[in-house]
């Protein structure tokens, strides 16, 4: 079986194990979700969702964040931890949108990196779930479970982007990346996968 057909199984047995392919952290706009991303490292989503009503009703656009001061940010979200560098980078980069992106958060990969705090896995979120466009996201769950799928060897994100987005029908990858959570956290876990509940085992690599 090559690649692109484990891929394409994989595509089917996940939109069929979760048909809803949804992003877990709670959005009503870009800035949000782009905001809300980047307080979700080394958080876990359901924290942030806890964090941000309060935080987004304070400053509802970049504006009113581009003028915040960093304590006040770090005040609302302390319990996302690395609150301090968070805060810094939110207040930074809502300032750079106001002053180079009219306060509008940006539809493309490379303006969307130029944002401080923002990687490449952030930027094809907003790409994907908000602009609509081809995007593969590219977390430790994608990593993982990609790599004992045997579409890969590697660890490093950007490398593993490129060869996704290869493998995977363009209209299937942002959902696929979403599958790729909800089987990681439920089936695929990092230390014990449930490989007998899998509903991948009949093709994946780790399991034949």
């Amino acid at each position: 079986m090559t690649k692109k057909q484990i891929a394409q199984n994989a595509v089917e047995a996940l939109k069929k194990e979760y048909p809803d392919a949804i992003c877990s952290l709670v959005y009503t706009d870009a800035l949000h979700l782009l905001i809300a991303t980047r307080l979700a490292a080394q958080c876990t989503d359901a924290r942030v969702n806890m964090v941000t009503p309060a935080l987004f009703d304070r400053f509802p656009d970049a504006e009113s964040f581009a003028e915040a001061s960093e304590q006040e940010v770090a005040e609302y979200i302390k319990s996302c931890g690395l609150y301090k560098t968070k805060s810094r980078d939110i207040v930074a980069m809502a300032k750079k949108l106001v002053d180079d992106f009219d306060g509008q958060v940006p539809d493309n990969i490379d303006d969307l990196t130029s944002l401080p705090g923002i990687g490449r896995k952030t930027a094809n979120l907003i790409i994907g779930d908000v602009y609509g466009k081809p995007a593969v996201v590219v977390d430790t769950h994608c990593i993982r479970v990609t790599r004992r799928l045997g579409l890969h060897e590697l660890k490093d994100a950007k490398k593993i982007e490129f060869i996704l987005k290869d493998l995977l029908p363009p209209e299937e990858s942002n959902d696929f990346c979403h599958r790729l959570v909800l089987h990681g956290r439920a089936v695929c876990d990092a230390r014990k996968p449930k490989c007998e509940e899998c509903c991948m085992k009949d093709f994946c690599k780790k399991n034949i």
